[in-house]
């Protein structure tokens, strides 16, 4: 086992920190030498396995190199020639989409193409807490009484019965939710996680599949003579449901987002600039703030408010809607944390008292608010490195979510529970799920769970070791290296961002930002010195040791961010954890 980078075996998130390999270490030097790439950027490529040859391509990916082949999904070209039909003969078309980011970038999607086409539809997206996920009978053959073409986004893949129940519509399924043993009939059901895919697309979350239907439809468009909308110009809402949704940042996807955020930048989507502007985004946009600014609030809609409004906001071309729903996102989104604050503490103290160690973390309480409980298993995975299920009880039924640690598949175990009928629905992916159950089987449902999750050592799992790129001292860290550096971009899920290590730093001040955060400034002692935040803080030891440092040196990891503040730049250090020098 390699010895901990800097001896910090522990650190005061109780971390061991490990640094990059020795090969890692030595194609970073090579591509240095053969590039003449900083440093920095070169550990990042050759993190990623990024040859030599390779690397200016990498830097700058074209979406026209990257882009499949739409074709090579099953049931595309039938799903876009139905959609075709339906716009040229002036159908009804209905949009059913999931309540959240990407259900909601995807339906956007389709709704600014066909108007940009001369054509309107109608969109529904299901209340989470009366109807649930997904499709469901009711609102199904309601749509099919009043459209020919009913498009399900985000949803659908495991929705038979409901599908079934929409008689004298066809029925479309975009979608990138595992799929089971058998599809529902309907017209057409393009999913890259279809059971039989080769799985050379399954890091697409689903307003990337709307997006390649988009992109067949242009080209039969084309064939017919006929000029489609300028698809490049939609790449924001791809990007922002890509980040959103934590889909990988690898193959088509990296090109998705660094396209989407050229156009985010332009500032021509309404709503988009609306709820940049009430979140109080004043930087060139950038993937943490899809994931961490944009998303929360979109999400917070179908979470605690209305199912549709994000989807709404999304596709709107009417500046003034635009504002008022954003505002009513943003005051959503307030809401959802208050009701996400107190569900936390509770589940956590609930999970702490069942015991952490075991191969799955839960937590399950009466009249949880079924729109945080997502939010709160996430945090209870970052807390204790093992895969989380927070449920909300009500009536004798629980509504819950999942997430999950790198390495271990949640979705798969989920499916398989409810299709023995030990769950009453249950479905999702590697990293997320979501479950149905009884109250009274609520025990066994979770000890079944923990027991396929063992088989798959999450009783093994820890807390997560930090993976380190290097050592950077302050003096090093200007904007022109952050910005090369980001170039290797974006970073996110599947891509972490590159993390550095200021060695023996001495705090000069330190000061709380609200409730959770903290404010540092930070230097070597010989003139250099840099700003840092750190995020939930207090959340661990972390907040206090450094708010308290009475002189002592640390030192501090993160990763580096540009700042603008009244049109000047400078670094930044989003500070993760530190230690004692």
């Amino acid at each position: 086992m390699p010895a901990a980078f800097l001896g910090v075996a522990q650190s005061l998130t109780g971390r061991c920190w490990v640094g990059p390999g020795v090969e890692v270490t030595r194609a970073s030097e090579s591509l240095h030498q053969q590039t003449r790439l900083p440093m920095a950027v070169c550990q990042v490529l050759a993190r990623r396995g990024v040859a030599a040859q390779e690397a200016e391509a990498f830097l700058a990916p074209s979406l026209r190199d990257l882009l499949p082949d739409p074709r090579s999904l099953r049931d595309m070209e039938k799903a876009s020639t139905r959609f075709l039909t339906a716009v040229r003969e002036r159908q009804r078309i209905a949009v059913f989409a999931d309540y959240d980011v990407d259900g909601g970038s995807s339906a956007a999607l389709l709704l600014v193409w066909l108007r940009q086409m001369g054509r309107e539809a109608t969109l529904y997206v299901p209340d989470r807490i009366d109807e649930g996920y997904g499709p469901n009978d009711e609102a199904m053959a309601t749509l099919a009484r009043d459209h020919d073409l009913i498009i399900c986004v985000d949803c659908g893949t495991l929705s038979h019965g409901p599908i079934a129940a929409a008689q004298g519509a066809d029925v479309i399924v975009l979608d990138h939710h595992l799929g089971g043993e058998t599809l529902p009939d309907c017209m057409a059901v393009v999913n890259p996680n279809r059971q039989d895919e080769d799985g050379a697309l399954a890091h697409l979350c689903a307003a990337g599949v709307v997006f390649l239907m988009l992109v067949e439809a242009g080209r039969q468009l084309r064939e017919a003579q006929v000029k489609g909308p300028d698809l490049m110009a939609l790449l924001d809402l791809v990007a922002l449901a890509t980040v959103a949704d934590v889909a990988p940042l690898i193959g088509v996807n990296r090109a998705f987002v660094r396209q989407g955020l050229r156009v985010m930048a332009r500032r021509e989507r309404p709503g988009l600039v609306a709820l940049s502007d009430v979140a109080r985004m004043d930087t060139t946009p950038a993937a943490y703030h899809l994931g961490f600014m944009l998303g929360p609030r979109i999400n917070a809609g179908g979470r605690v408010g209305k199912a549709d409004l994000g989807a709404r906001l999304l596709a709107t071309d009417d500046p003034h809607e635009a504002a008022a729903l954003a505002e009513r996102l943003d005051q959503l989104n307030t809401e959802r944390r208050e009701v996400e604050n107190a569900v936390r503490a509770a589940a956590l103290a609930q999970a702490e008292d069942r015991g952490t160690d075991g191969p799955l973390v839960w937590a399950a309480g009466q009249g949880w608010h079924p729109g945080v409980v997502g939010i709160v298993a996430a945090r209870l995975k970052e807390a204790t490195g093992r895969p989380a299920v927070v449920i909300g009880l009500e009536d004798g039924i629980g509504k819950g979510s999942g997430r999950s640690v790198s390495g271990i598949d949640l979705g798969a175990p989920i499916q398989r529970l409810a299709r023995d009928g030990v769950l009453i629905k249950g479905g999702g992916h590697k990293m997320a799920a979501g479950l149905t159950v009884a109250q009274d089987n609520l025990d066994a449902a979770m000890q079944a769970l923990a027991d396929l999750l063992e088989k798959q050592g999450a009783h093994l799992m820890g807390p997560s070791d930090l993976r380190l790129d290097g050592l950077l001292m302050p003096d090093a860290a200007n904007v022109e290296l952050t910005e090369q550096v980001e170039s290797a971009g974006p970073f996110g899920a599947g891509a972490p961002a590159p993390r550095y290590v200021f060695a023996d730093m001495r705090i000069f001040s330190a000061r709380r930002v609200g409730e959770q955060h903290l404010k540092l400034a930070f230097g070597d002692g010989l003139g250099a010195r840099l700003e840092a935040i750190c995020f939930g803080a207090f959340d661990s030891a972390l907040g206090p040791a450094l708010e308290r440092h009475n002189g002592a040196h640390f030192h501090l990891a993160g990763r580096l961010d540009i700042n603008t503040w009244q049109g000047r730049q400078s670094v930044q250090l989003r500070l993760e954890d530190a230690a004692p020098a």
